[in-house]
């Protein structure tokens, strides 16, 4: 599955337990009639892929959705939902694109030396 949005907030790295298990979030803004605020959790070896992104990137994220089960002492069992990303591009158009930038129109020297009457041999 895929989300399409633009970067709204990456938050830090954080580490929790023993073990040193790393989770990092990041919250993708929708582009629709109803625009949606997307926490995507980033965990382990994945936190790294948001190193190269910035807040207001237009990005295209592959995500896995997560299910899990937990009972409380109580004896209640709750269920939880998580959207776990695991691949992030940049599909901003003046970056992704293969063009080079088109230079200023005032790079060009103008043609003063035309005349309407030469003849032109080209095809079209």
């Amino acid at each position: 599955m895929e989300v399409q949005g633009k970067i709204k907030m990456i938050d830090d790295t954080k580490t929790y337990g023993n073990n040193g298990f790393r989770k990092r979030e990041m919250v993708v803004t929708t582009e629709e009639q109803y625009p949606q605020q997307i926490m995507i959790e980033f965990v382990q070896d994945k936190t790294d892929l948001l190193n190269n992104f910035k807040v207001g990137q237009n990005v295209k994220v592959s995500i896995n959705l997560r299910g899990r089960e937990w009972t409380n002492p109580q004896g209640e069992t709750k269920y939880f939902n998580s959207i776990q990303g695991w691949r992030i591009e940049n599909i901003d158009q003046s970056v992704s694109s293969n063009m080079p930038p088109m230079p200023p129109a005032d790079a060009f020297e103008p043609a003063n030396d035309l005349n309407e009457e030469d003849h032109d041999d080209l095809p079209f």
